[in-house]
């Protein structure tokens, strides 16, 4: 092996310590940080103090499932908006028709997306309520 290769091999390895650094990192931190004793934050009820703050009501609330839906098309359409400024700074040369009609397309096939959500009805915020057996 030359030393170029050496070289290489080096920085491969510098590069899997720092990501292991970056994955284990945390985990050793807050093991090193976190309190030993939990009598500081249990208060007089036995309960668990979560942020300084006594809790109110029950752990186990459900949640409608249209915050979720808005949740998840929220992360789709901001991937895809954020996709959008690269693109648009890499065809700025050139071919503009063609650029054109590309991202024309993609914004088309998003569309598309937001269109079929609505006729699901995902975007309507009514309560539903559910009969119990």
């Amino acid at each position: 092996m030359g030393q170029q290769a050496t070289l290489d091999l080096l920085y491969v390895a510098a590069f899997c310590l720092g990501g292991l650094a970056f994955g284990i990192g945390p985990f050793v931190i807050a093991y090193l940080l976190a309190p030993r004793n939990t009598r500081n934050t249990v208060n007089k009820t036995g309960q668990l103090i979560e942020c300084g703050m006594d809790p109110i009501g029950s752990a186990w609330i459900r949640f409608g499932i249209v915050y979720y839906l808005y949740a998840l098309m929220f992360l789709a359409f901001d991937v895809d908006v954020l996709f959008l400024f690269p693109v648009a700074m890499a065809y700025n040369d050139g071919y503009v028709m063609r650029d054109f009609v590309e991202l024309l397309l993609f914004v088309g096939i998003l569309a598309l997306a937001v269109i079929y959500a609505w006729k699901k009805g995902v975007f309507k915020w009514g309560r539903k309520i559910y009969s119990q057996p």
